[in-house]
């Protein structure tokens, strides 16, 4: 006698049915409508240091990827000039020699959480941020 039962093998999945486009994945979203996903390492409000050159900062935005003149990436030594497509961050920094505030755009691979959560720290920080909570400064207000 035959056996009319469907197999019972677990069959691969062969994508969308009735002609359905299949979703989007981020990197298809990435090419088809230039958006850029990236996730940042580092949240806004942390204090971080530079690896290479130690001076500190408290993040206070992010891009996704480079986003700042050629010119400026050119000014880079090439030997230490970081690659584009990566989070760049926008960080209120002090100078380590003289305590002068500034503000610096460096890229993630140069950056790494700093340890001395008490300063000194820009000015700005404390007109940007109410204060720090589990190791990092919160938001006056939040982002739009």
């Amino acid at each position: 006698m035959m056996d009319d039962r469907n197999d019972t093998q677990p069959q691969a999945d062969t994508g969308p049915k009735n002609g359905q486009k299949p979703p989007m994945m981020p990197e298809d979203m990435n090419r088809e409508s230039g958006v850029v996903f990236a996730v940042a390492k580092y949240p806004i409000g942390l204090p971080v240091q530079h690896r290479r050159f130690g001076f500190q900062g408290v993040i206070f935005d992010v891009d996704p990827e480079f986003d700042n003149t050629e010119e400026w990436y050119q000014s880079i030594p090439e030997e230490v000039r970081p690659k584009k497509e990566q989070p760049f961050y926008h960080l209120f920094a002090v100078n380590p020699e003289d305590q002068s505030p500034y503000i610096a755009y460096v890229s993630e691979q140069n950056l790494e959480p700093s340890a001395d959560e008490e300063g000194p720290f820009h000015p700005a920080v404390a007109e940007y941020f109410a204060g720090m909570e589990e190791g990092r400064f919160v938001l006056r207000m939040p982002l739009n």
